[in-house]
């Protein structure tokens, strides 16, 4: 008798599987948890998914008991072992591993604010306007204040980046800057750093590059949405 109750209550498996990830997706969504993940302009999809998968698990829990019982399979007890992980477990990505590996041709601007006054400038506004113009002399004095994390490529020495996404970290950019690290400083791999200086020029195997002299360099947390479109 007590394996039959078994049985018939894996009617309620399905919908209660449809609430769990409806919910996780909303949390998701409110907790800033996909800041790390996605593309802001996202996020009200991921949450509306949520609340769809909510309702209809809502429905099928109402009518679960006028349906046939059947054995809960495998599938549905591991989709909820993963709900549960991603509930407990906060994603904590690696910025600067991810960066290191990609290629850092910015897609296009969005919008691309060349008249602000430099020092309000983003890092990834400054990467982008260092590109499209070739002489590194026109920005030599200007001050910089930007913020990012420590991307260290092997062999390079390390630079203060951003991550720029049209959609999720699966096709992120990396904008990185050039840094004149003082000797004793130790920037570590996905720290992060707010650091005001001037844009300098220097020669990098033959090369001129403009590169970003600090005057201070203040360690930050993460922000709340670190990625940038």
């Amino acid at each position: 008798m007590p394996r039959l109750n078994g049985i018939r209550q894996t009617r309620y498996l399905p919908p209660l599987v449809l609430l769990l990830w409806g919910w996780v997706l909303v949390w998701s969504s409110v907790s800033a948890r996909l800041d790390l993940l996605l593309n802001a302009i996202f996020h009200p999809v991921v949450a509306i998914a949520g609340v769809v998968l909510m309702v209809l698990g809502a429905l099928q829990l109402r009518f679960a008991s006028r349906s046939k019982t059947s054995p809960a399979p495998l599938s549905w007890l591991i989709s909820v072992a993963v709900a549960c992980l991603v509930l407990l477990f906060p994603p904590s990505p690696s910025f600067s591993d991810l960066a290191s590996n990609r290629s850092d041709n910015l897609p296009e601007a969005p919008r691309l604010s060349f008249f602000l006054p430099p020092e309000q400038r983003t890092l990834t506004e400054w990467v982008r306007l260092l590109r499209s113009q070739p002489d590194p002399n026109l920005h030599a004095g200007d001050p910089v204040r930007i913020s990012g994390f420590v991307l260290q490529r092997p062999g390079m020495q390390p630079q203060l980046a951003r991550l720029t996404v049209r959609c999720c970290l699966a096709d992120a950019t990396p904008a990185g800057l050039p840094i004149e690290w003082p000797e004793n400083a130790d920037p570590k791999p996905d720290q992060w750093l707010a650091i005001e200086g001037t844009m300098t020029t220097q020669t990098q195997d033959g090369l001129l590059i403009n590169v970003v002299k600090p005057t201070t360099i203040q360690s930050i947390p993460r922000p709340e949405r670190p990625l940038e479109p």
